[in-house]
């Protein structure tokens, strides 16, 4: 099962949509999401602080940028348990 993490930051309002994009396509028992502030370490702010809100499945690192709608946030999780 794919370890997925949500990168974004408190204010964000493209990381409050992704969010709530994924508590409505996502089953939390088969996808747990763990979301993450990047505003807390360095070189998360330095690595992320364009780019969010930014998924990843922390078993391969495949990321998900946004913009993202429901059906490309399906394929990318297909796409993960398929591996």
């Amino acid at each position: 099962m794919p370890r997925l993490v949500l990168y974004g930051t408190l204010g964000c309002h493209l990381c409050e949509v992704a969010e709530s994009l994924l508590a409505s396509e996502l089953n939390p028992q088969q996808n747990p999401v763990e979301v993450v502030d990047i505003a807390n370490e360095d070189r998360l702010v330095e690595h992320y602080g364009v780019r969010i809100p930014v998924l990843q499945d922390q078993l391969s690192g495949r990321e998900l940028g946004w913009p993202f709608d429901a059906a490309q946030l399906q394929r990318f999780v297909a796409s993960l348990q398929a591996q």
